[in-house]
């Protein structure tokens, strides 16, 4: 239980989530398990906890410090993205009432599937492109979307643009500030303002509503 409890406290604080993914990339091992998140957070329901953005920007900076191929990396995880979008859609359209009416645990909230419901009322196939970029809303969209059973090719079409766009993007840029001396020097700043970016769609809404 401790080594979970230390990987999830990893997750969150920005010095630790570098270091544990420079250790990541050392080995196939760990691009696996790096594959594996980016995989979960649309594949499984219970990966809203999993913070994407904040994890594809530190895979930039580290890739770009390793010895490896980051087209190769990038292509990976957009591969591990689609897949999960795909599995996410297909349990949504298979057993998506029932999982509606499950009751809350630590693991899941049926009301994280209602905001995400009125995120793709709203903004229709689109919402899987822009879903990317929202944590929780991207975790449980694919679902949603085939819960009202969109059209698969339709799916297809946006599953495949918005996952490459949000792994090229995020990992860009990590590999691109991650030249900056100021950003090596702050990096636990600059982390900060990326997940705070990342959930400014919800607090708006959230203001909004009330």
């Amino acid at each position: 239980m401790e080594p979970i409890l230390n990987f999830l406290k990893s997750l969150y604080n920005a010095e630790r989530l570098l270091a544990m993914v420079r250790s990541l990339l050392a080995s196939p091992l760990g691009l696996a398990g790096l594959c594996g998140i980016v995989f979960a957070e649309t594949g499984l329901l219970v990966g809203f906890f999993l913070p994407g953005d904040s994890l594809l920007f530190s895979v930039g900076m580290a890739g770009g410090a390793a010895s490896i191929d980051l087209y190769l990396l990038a292509a990976m995880l957009m591969v591990a993205a689609i897949v999960g979008d795909n599995v996410g859609y297909f349990l949504g359209r298979h057993a998506g009432p029932r999982i509606f009416n499950k009751p809350k645990s630590r693991f899941f909230h049926p009301d994280h599937l209602r905001q995400t419901q009125d995120f793709y009322h709203k903004y229709g196939a689109r919402a899987l492109v822009y879903a990317r970029f929202v944590p929780i809303v991207r975790t449980c969209t694919p679902f949603i979307a085939g819960v009202a059973r969109m059209d698969y090719g339709r799916f297809l079409f946006f599953s495949l643009f918005g996952g490459i766009f949000w792994i090229a993007f995020m990992t860009t840029l990590g590999y691109k500030l991650g030249q900056i001396p100021f950003v090596q020097h702050n990096f636990e700043k600059v982390v900060l303002v990326v997940v705070l970016i990342s959930f400014a769609p919800i607090l708006i809404e959230a203001r909004k509503k009330r």
